[in-house]
């Protein structure tokens, strides 16, 4: 997002580094939120002090993830229990430090919309008989039937602008209030980490209080190496609320601008006095390589070597989540006001991976899980725009053209019940997008909902563009730009869909669990 302050603006460095890494393996993980992290030693047996995940999911399949201290052979055993009596088990890779000492083990083979308890072992790979004390998690897999319902959450935008983990404030609560509401999973909407956002010690507030940050060497310098990207990511994981959520909630992660820099896109050459490295090409791609090492995704390595973070997700006969990628395939930012646009901020490929996959599918909700808005104008500086929505209310021009062909194959395909679930402008809001009020009118009507940020700075809110006919029925978003997380309160929402009537409700929430917003669709409608 263009209005978001550049690094020269946030506050100059006071005090010295707290937490700072000591080695690429090895860290004394600070206490955040009351609680001590594990500390890592090079004797005795491996450890995973970082805490496990799981990932991506489905109705009889799952990725662990864990990071060892050093070199260790991942093990994974899974019951139905937490007892652990009679577990299967699962060997997973060895992992040293050409994967940052993470590992990720798919899991197969998994009985539907059960609880699944697992705990990772990591063993020395000279001898098997030494392992390190056991991490655990849990998760559920997809239903197979739809008497269960679904439940999941879903934001993003975290450690951005400068706010990082507070441990006066007992770290990013926000993680534990989702955790009680215990979802069936957790997607991600991009912006897991702000690579170009150093995260100094303290920063004051207008009204002077001082909002303090626990902070790492990484963290202290916008990322361009490899390792820069690899302690961005592990930021996060610092925070016991996070630790404690990913043990318990499995996740969907997409990314956007932020996992490399503010609204790039390929073959930018950056104009940013803090970087030695100006190709974003080789940056994205180190990041690329860092986030498929910090996240259990399917479809990147060492899953699927052809790397890709767009892909499909199945959750049973309700629901499938279609994760986009509009960060790897766009053109570049432009006034986006070109007449004719086949790579828009899709690319024609993953264009057609959607149309092909939306109409493949027979679940009752098709959730499109995009990294940015479609109708709310998102700038690029004075004359650029960074989303699809250029702020010219006519006919679709530039990237809106890739979107009003999917809406369009939405509609003459009768593809019932979809809706888009979003993050990256740090508000949150629900948009219905209404033919009649369009100036392109080949669609059926459907619903955005937005929700963000997670642990960073809120903004005002934008523009609405009215080539798709948006109509806000909701907003809540701060009067100034970049309010900490002590001013405005973090923001996530909630999708439910309910086994016996299919009907599906959305809720937006706030820090400390407040539904703001509700609104319940029906199934079986091409538009709603």
């Amino acid at each position: 997002m263009s209005h978001r302050p550049s690094d020269q603006q946030l506050p100059g460095r006071r005090g010295v580094l707290r937490g700072a890494l000591a080695a690429s393996a090895g860290l004394a993980l600070p206490v955040v939120g009351g609680v001590a992290a594990p500390a890592f030693a090079l004797s005795g047996r491996p450890e995973a002090g970082w805490g496990v995940q799981a990932g991506d999911v489905t109705a009889h399949s799952g990725l662990v993830w864990v990071r060892a201290d050093r070199p260790a052979r991942m093990i994974v055993e899974t019951s139905a229990t937490e007892s652990f009596k009679r577990p299967t088990r699962w060997h997973g890779p060895l992992v040293g430090p050409d994967t940052d000492f993470t590992g990720t083990t798919r899991l197969r083979g998994l009985p539907s919309g059960e609880q699944i308890h697992y705990r990772v072992l990591l063993a020395d790979p000279d001898d098997p008989r030494r392992t390190g004390k056991p991490v655990t998690g849990t998760f559920r897999t997809a239903p197979a039937g739809r008497r269960g319902g679904v439940r999941f959450l879903w934001s993003g935008d975290i450690a951005g602008q400068g706010w990082g983990i507070n441990p006066d404030r007992g770290g990013n609560r926000v993680y534990e209030d989702m955790r009680a509401l215990d979802p069936d999973f957790f997607l991600c909407s991009g912006d897991n980490i702000y690579a170009d956002n150093p995260i100094l010690p303290s920063v004051t507030l207008p009204d002077g209080r001082v909002w303090r940050n626990v902070t790492t060497e990484e963290k202290s310098r916008v990322a361009q190496t490899l390792g820069d990207f690899r302690g961005a990511f592990r930021y996060n994981l610092l925070d016991d609320n996070v630790r404690r959520f990913n043990a318990q909630i499995p996740t969907i992660t997409q990314w956007d601008d932020h996992e490399v820099h503010n609204n790039w896109y390929p073959g930018q050459i950056l104009d940013d006095v803090r970087y030695t490295e100006k190709n974003v090409d080789v940056l994205s791609a180190r990041s690329l390589r860092a986030f498929g090492e910090y996240f259990p995704i399917s479809t990147l390595p060492p899953g699927d070597q052809g790397g890709r973070v767009y892909r499909v997700l199945r959750q049973g006969p309700l629901l499938d989540v279609f994760v986009l990628d509009m960060r790897t395939y766009r053109n570049a930012n432009s006034p986006d006001r070109q007449p004719d646009d086949s790579i828009g901020i899709l690319g024609a490929e993953q264009l057609k991976w959607l149309k092909r996959e939306l109409s493949r599918s027979r679940a009752t909700w098709k959730v499109i899980a995009s990294d940015m808005p479609l109708g709310l104008v998102v700038a690029d500086g004075a004359t650029n725009f960074e989303a699809v929505a250029q702020g010219d209310p006519g006919a679709p021009l530039g990237r809106e053209l890739q979107i009003a062909e999917l809406l369009r194959h939405i509609k003459h395909h009768r593809i019932t019940g979809t809706l888009w679930l979003t993050a990256d402008v740090h508000y949150t809001s629900a948009q219905h997008y209404e033919p009649s009020n369009a100036a392109f009118q080949d669609f059926e009507p459907f619903w955005e909902f937005v929700s963000g940020p997670l642990a960073a700075g809120g903004f005002q809110a934008t523009k609405l563009d009215g080539t798709f006919g948006p109509r806000q029925v909701f907003l809540k978003a701060p009067s100034r730009a970049n309010t900490s997380p002590m001013e405005t309160p973090p923001y996530f929402g909630e999708v439910e869909i309910d086994g016996g009537s299919g009907e599906l409700t959305v809720r937006l929430r706030q820090e400390g669990g407040d539904v703001l917003f509700s609104q319940t669709l029906r199934p079986g409608r091409v538009g709603q």
